[in-house]
């Protein structure tokens, strides 16, 4: 099921974790990655996404309420 435009969430995908929508690759995957420092054109080649679909995967973390400690 799509939660967010171009983000899936599928019980036998990864667990249920938030997909590239068509990908098994998961947003906190990608958010890692950014976080270790790689830039994007270094995400798109490495997992075979396209320049929109890491910048989904950021879109849609920003629309995340944060989280509280």
């Amino acid at each position: 099921m799509e939660v967010f435009p171009g983000i899936s969430m599928d019980p036998e995908v990864r667990f249920g974790k938030p997909c590239i929508t068509g990908t098994r690759i998961d947003v906190a995957t990608l958010l890692g990655e950014l976080a270790a420092g790689a830039a994007v054109e270094e995400i798109e080649s490495e997992y075979r996404l396209s320049r929109e679909q890491v910048l989904t995967a950021l879109r849609y973390a920003a629309h995340l309420p944060p989280v509280e400690n």
